[in-house]
């Protein structure tokens, strides 16, 4: 898959900073969904290659739903942060929300689609 498509929801968040100055939406959003989408990417990858280099299904299961959780926990929390850290600004937690559910729905979409031509290992019986 071309990287352009697999870091789509990444070029989607780069290109929404010019949107946010020149609409003169709360940049504190912005921010706020960068880091927690940003971190929660990181954290995909590294829990990603750790259970793809397992061979114990539990080890498989256990770091995938943890990661899953993790991540969205990570994401609403940063998000309430920077409501709270704005002053109770509704603009910025709520500018902060749309842009995480337009770079997840880029996400999600390239992987619902990509998927069946990823390469899958068997795991063991």
């Amino acid at each position: 898959m071309p990287a352009a498509i697999r870091y789509l929801d990444l070029i989607i968040l780069a290109i929404a900073l010019p949107i946010f100055i020149v609409a003169g939406w709360p940049l504190g959003g912005w921010l706020a969904a960068a880091i927690a989408w940003v971190a929660q990417r990181l954290i995909n990858d590294y829990t990603s290659k750790r259970a793809a280099a397992s061979d114990d299904p539990r080890t498989v299961v256990g770091l995938t739903a943890a990661s899953m959780i993790g991540r969205g926990w990570l994401v609403a929390l940063t998000i309430f942060a920077a409501y709270l850290i704005a002053g109770s600004d509704d603009a910025v937690g709520l500018a902060a929300a749309v842009l995480v559910v337009v770079l997840f729905t880029a996400y999600f979409t390239v992987n619902l689609i990509a998927r069946p031509f990823e390469n899958h290992r068997e795991l063991p019986s």
